[in-house]
């Protein structure tokens, strides 16, 4: 594969992806799959999916795991609503992630993600040990698979996701980049953590955003690749600085506007493809 592939997040019946005909209208080579819903999750699916993939001329990087229930409204419902954090759906949604990984192996993917959820930032709460202990077994059930997991960042600092990794004790472990997560979140300037994280980032989002007025408290807001406090340009840099040279996945969530959201993935296209010949 080529340096820096262009990639496009997208679904099949789920999630805020775009279809696999707008990555392939658009010429976008490889893509992230949001795993799609447990019924459609079958090898006879997986095979005809494949079939697609191939007739289009398109590569499968990573599959991503996501919840009945989750919701991004505000930064409280994302604490109390997503991920492997929330005690209550823990064991059901667990239980699925581990489907979800045997799904991305019928698809031949050695790559499998999500948002894990608001870890605590305090070690010494009981909380973060079950959070520890749910991401070894995760990873557990993918390293038998011959996966990696990749956790996404923007709920936690740089400094707090080093940790993490670290204490979980798994080399299969890894990080699925989103700059603009950082920004939304506020949990601190997308290119410094960058830099901090460099050796575990396996895979990226290419997706901008604005700072809130109360970074951390209020949602910033999402915009249109080059229109944030991101700066393409520097992103790319550092992930030339870092070594990365994966795919540069493109992440654009307005699917309620379909046509506008492929116009501003093809604009994020011709972005990425004149940053590419201008940093090599």
């Amino acid at each position: 594969m080529e340096k820096w592939p262009i990639g496009v997040f997208t679904s099949v019946d789920a999630g805020l992806g775009v279809k696999l005909e707008v990555a392939h209208e658009l010429g976008i080579p490889t893509i992230q799959l949001h795993a799609p819903h447990q019924e459609t999750r079958t090898q006879a699916n997986a095979d005809r999916f494949l079939a697609r993939l191939r007739e289009l001329n398109i590569t499968l990087t990573c599959v991503f795991g996501g919840f009945e229930g989750e919701s991004y409204a505000d930064i409280p419902t994302v604490s109390r609503t997503v991920g492997l954090v929330p005690r209550d759906t823990r064991a059901a949604r667990t239980k699925e992630m581990k489907e979800i990984a045997d799904f991305a192996k019928m698809l031949g993917c050695r790559c499998v993600a999500l948002h894990l959820g608001f870890v605590p930032h305090d070690a010494s709460d009981p909380l973060y040990a079950e959070v520890i202990a749910v991401a070894r077994d995760i990873c557990d059930h993918c390293q038998a698979n011959g996966q990696a997991l990749h956790l996404e960042t923007g709920q936690e600092t740089a400094d707090g996701l080093l940790k993490f990794i670290q204490d979980v004790q798994r080399d299969n472990l890894f990080i699925n980049f989103d700059p603009a997560n950082m920004i939304l979140y506020g949990t601190g300037e997308p290119i410094e953590a960058l830099r901090k994280v460099g050796r575990y980032v396996r895979s990226i989002h290419c997706k901008d955003g604005k700072w809130a007025k109360n970074p951390g408290q209020e949602w910033g807001q999402e915009v249109p690749l080059g229109d944030g406090d991101v700066n393409m340009e520097s992103y790319l840099r550092t992930l030339k600085e870092i070594g990365y040279e994966g795919p540069l996945t493109i992440e654009r969530e307005i699917p309620q506007e379909p046509e506008r959201q492929k116009a501003e993935i093809g604009h994020a296209v011709r972005l990425l493809t004149a940053l590419k010949a201008k940093i090599g």
